[in-house]
C-alpha cells in the first residue's frame, strides 16, 4: 500500500519535477556544487569544533549554552532529514523495478546462472574487441569529460522503451577529489540537495561509463543499489558506443560471476578460462586498483554506507549490490523463452 502510494504519487509525479528543475539549475555550474558543499561543510565543522575546544580550555560552558547547542543541532538534523526525504529519500520505498517495468523475477537454478554467465562472457569478449587500449593493454577512453558528456545518449535511447527513464537533467559532474574518494571506496554519489550525479573519475576506464549511468539512475529516482546497477547495464546496452556497451556488460559479468563463484566455484572456474585476454587485463587492472586503495578508510566508509542503506529500506545493506543478478536472470530467462518460441 505504502509502496504504491509512493510510486504513483511521489516517484512518478512529484520527484521527477523537483529533481529535474533543481538539476537543471545546478547543471549550469561546470563544477560539482555538492562537492563544494560537503568539503565546505566539513571544514566549517572542524573550525567550529576547534573553537569550542579552545574555549573549553579557557572558559567553562554553561548548562544553558550546552542545551542551546544541542537544540540547534537537533533542529538541523531534523530539517536536513525531512528535506532528504522530500527531495529523494522516499524513492527507497517505491515499487520494485521488476514490477514497474513488468519483469518476472523468480528463483533461478544453478544451470540458469551458469548460462547467464556464459552469455555475458561471450558478449563482453566480443565488445572488448571494439574498444581502444592504452599502452598497458587496458581499456582506454578519450577522457572522463567525454564519457560524462556521452552518457545521456544511452538514456535517450532506453527511454523509448522504458519511459520511466525519461527526463531532462543536468550532466553528471566529475569529482575534483576523486583520488581521495577512491580511498573511501566510493565510485559515485547522488546528492539529493543539488540533484547532481557525482562521479569518481579516477576509477579504471572500463568501469567509468557504467558508473556514470549508475549515478544517473539514482538521479532519475531509482534509489536501490541493485536496481541502479541493473539500469546502468541496461542503459549501456542501449548506448550507441561500444565503450559504454562493454562497460555495462563487464559490470553485469562481474556481479553474475561473483554469484556463481559463491554457489558453484568449480563452474565459475571453468567459465573464467573463457575470458578474452582483453577482459582479463581489465579485470586485473580493476583488482589492482581496488587493492591499492583498500584500507581502514574504506572499511569505515563501507560500514557507514551499510548503516545508511539499512536505514533506507535496504535491509541487506551493502549485500543488496549483488541482487542485480536477480534482474539479469529475469531478463536472460525472458530472452531464452523468446528464442524458443
Amino acid at each position: 500500500m505504502i509502496s504504491s502510494l509512493v510510486e504513483y504519487h511521489y516517484a512518478q509525479k512529484i520527484y521527477p519535477v523537483l529533481a529535474s528543475k533543481i538539476s537543471q539549475v545546478t547543471g549550469v555550474l561546470p563544477f560539482s556544487l555538492a562537492e563544494l558543499i560537503v568539503v565546505g561543510g566539513f571544514l566549517l565543522l572542524v573550525y567550529k569544533l576547534t573553537r569550542w575546544a579552545a574555549r573549553l580550555l579557557t572558559n567553562p560552558i554553561s548548562f544553558l549554552e550546552i542545551v542551546n547547542l544541542l537544540g540547534k543541532t537537533f533542529i538541523a538534523i531534523v530539517g536536513l532529514s525531512a528535506l532528504f526525504l522530500g527531495l529523494w529519500g522516499l524513492n527507497y520505498h517505491r515499487l520494485p523495478l521488476s514490477q514497474i517495468v513488468g519483469m518476472e523475477v523468480a528463483p533461478a537454478n544453478g544451470a540458469e546462472l551458469e548460462g547467464l554467465c556464459a552469455y555475458l562472457i561471450e558478449k563482453a569478449n566480443e565488445l572488448r574487441t571494439l574498444v581502444e587500449e592504452d599502452s598497458f593493454g587496458f581499456m582506454k577512453i578519450p577522457s572522463p569529460a567525454d564519457v560524462l558528456g556521452r552518457a545521456k545518449l544511452g538514456y535517450d535511447r532506453a527511454a523509448r522503451d522504458y519511459p520511466q527513464l525519461k527526463g531532462v537533467y543536468g550532466q553528471p559532474k566529475p569529482v575534483v577529489l576523486s583520488k581521495a574518494m577512491s580511498y573511501l571506496g566510493i565510485w559515485g554519489v547522488y546528492f539529493p540537495y543539488t540533484a547532481e550525479a557525482n562521479v569518481n573519475i579516477a576509477i579504471p576506464a572500463s568501469q567509468l561509463p557504467s558508473t556514470v549511468c549508475h549515478e544517473m539512475a539514482h538521479q532519475r529516482g531509482f534509489a536501490r543499489e541493485d536496481e541502479a546497477n541493473y539500469l546502468a547495464y541496461l542503459v549501456c546496452q542501449y548506448h550507441p558506443d561500444p565503450d559504454f556497451q562493454y562497460s555495462g556488460s563487464l559490470l553485469a559479468l562481474i556481479h553474475s560471476m561473483n554469484a556463481l563463484q559463491a554457489e558453484d566455484p568449480q563452474a565459475a572456474g571453468k567459465l573464467k578460462a573463457n575470458y578474452s585476454p582483453g577482459v582479463k587485463r581489465d579485470l586485473i587492472e580493476l583488482s589492482r586498483f581496488s587493492s591499492k586503495h583498500r584500507g581502514w578508510l574504506q572499511e569505515f566508509s563501507t560500514k557507514v554506507n551499510n548503516y545508511y542503506l539499512k536505514a533506507n529500506n535496504q535491509k541487506e545493506g551493502v549485500k543488496s549490490y549483488g541482487r542485480m543478478v536477480d534482474l539479469l536472470l529475469a531478463e536472460y530467462k525472458k530472452r531464452l523463452s523468446a528464442e524458443i518460441k
